[in-house]
């Protein structure tokens, strides 16, 4: 198995799984719980919340833990809509944001908000002038995303964060879901006031996610009920994947020092042999992440050429995971101005520091083979 879909979801490390199988053992009880076993799950999230916080340099009580990037990304844009509502109803993101994100936009503006989406240039960039001139008294919020999820993409937040620090009243949320591990992050340089995580998308579990919120920032929140979270997002907390999260997080950033230079050595050695399939058009940017390549193949139905490699033993994907099964054109290359040919037949290779040079290789044989195959059977 060739396994190229990591930006959909990763393979949790080994010892991952063996951390969320013991928490779940021995320490099951509430961490709201006042007795021993209460208290011992209770002391293991705050050590948890002390260790994601020195791995993203940040203060312990910035620190909320959800369940998912999904709710990371609603929580920091509708609570931050809801919160600072009487200060304006503008919000400022980007034409080509993911769906946890662009979806609760889509809420905002049923409620009543005002919402600017930024063009994007062909690399899938915005433009800083721009986003500067789309600023009004009303802005209360500035959410884009750091690493696209389809192309790689990547936007100048440090950039942006200094554009924003003479907009005190805007906040700055980052979706940091696919650049976390992969880039280095400097939350507090850049200014940046939310900031979304996931667990399974650095091979820590399913069911865990992060949302950093600075001290200061007020957030309505969503979901009422016991207060956990520092009032932030109550329900009790799935301890066993908020251990195994945080632990992934160490050693995602432990890789991502030693081994940064080699995913992308891995990633270019993929996009050069892809090159030399006829039709076979690159759609990511070559300064995007070091794990995300987008190619069309002209005349091929992604899906059909999905199947085919996964009948071979590599697993790639099509938009994103959440939009995938739709059938829907990529929304995010249409907004960089590639056309429908290309959004209607891209596919989407996504690397992880577990992949090796023999892998890719092996997958751009089979997909040189492949697509001619497909190629030969559509001319019939």
């Amino acid at each position: 198995m060739i396994y190229l879909d990591n930006s959909a979801t990763t393979m949790p490390y080994p010892e991952v799984v063996q951390t969320v199988q013991d928490v779940m053992t021995r320490h099951f009880a509430n961490p709201s719980s006042l007795h021993d076993l209460g208290e011992k799950a209770h002391r293991l999230l705050s050590e948890a919340r002390l260790q994601a916080a020195r791995i993203l340099q940040v203060d312990a009580e910035e620190i909320v833990f959800t369940s998912s990037a999904t709710e990371s990304n609603n929580l920091a844009v509708k609570g931050a809509a809801f919160q600072y509502a009487r200060r304006g109803k503008h919000i400022i993101t980007t034409s080509v944001e993911h769906p946890s994100v662009e979806q609760p936009m889509a809420q905002l503006e049923s409620a009543g908000f005002e919402v600017t989406r930024l063009s994007v240039d062909a690399h899938g960039h915005i433009n800083l002038k721009e986003l500067e001139q789309a600023l009004r008294d009303d802005t209360i919020l500035v959410s884009l995303i750091w690493v696209n999820n389809e192309t790689g993409s990547v936007q100048p937040l440090a950039q942006v964060g200094q554009l924003l620090k003479r907009y005190r009243r805007v906040l700055f949320h980052v979706d940091a879901v696919q650049g976390f591990g992969k880039l280095p992050l400097d939350i507090k340089a850049w200014g940046i006031d939310l900031l979304s995580l996931s667990a399974h998308k650095f091979h820590g579990p399913r069911g865990a996610g992060l949302l950093y919120v600075r001290k200061g920032v007020m957030l309505t929140p969503l979901l009422a009920g016991g207060g956990q979270e520092g009032g932030v997002r109550s329900g009790t907390e799935n301890l066993p994947a908020i251990v195994g999260m945080v632990q992934a997080m160490g050693k995602v950033e432990q890789q991502r020092h030693q081994q940064s230079a080699r995913l992308r050595s891995l990633r270019e050695r993929l996009q050069k042999g892809i090159e030399q399939i006829p039709e076979a058009t690159v759609n990511s940017p070559p300064d995007g992440a070091p794990h995300i390549l987008n190619v069309s193949f002209a005349g091929i139905k992604p899906e059909v050429l999905i199947h085919a490699l996964e009948q071979k033993g590599v697993y790639v994907s099509t938009l994103s995971a959440c939009s995938a099964r739709r059938h829907q054109l990529s929304r995010v290359l249409l907004a960089m101005g590639l056309g429908e040919e290309r959004a209607s037949t891209s596919i989407r290779m996504s690397l992880s520091y577990a992949n090796t040079e023999e892998e890719i290789e092996a997958a751009v044989r089979i997909l040189q083979d492949t697509v001619g195959q497909l190629r030969k059977w559509v001319e019939v």
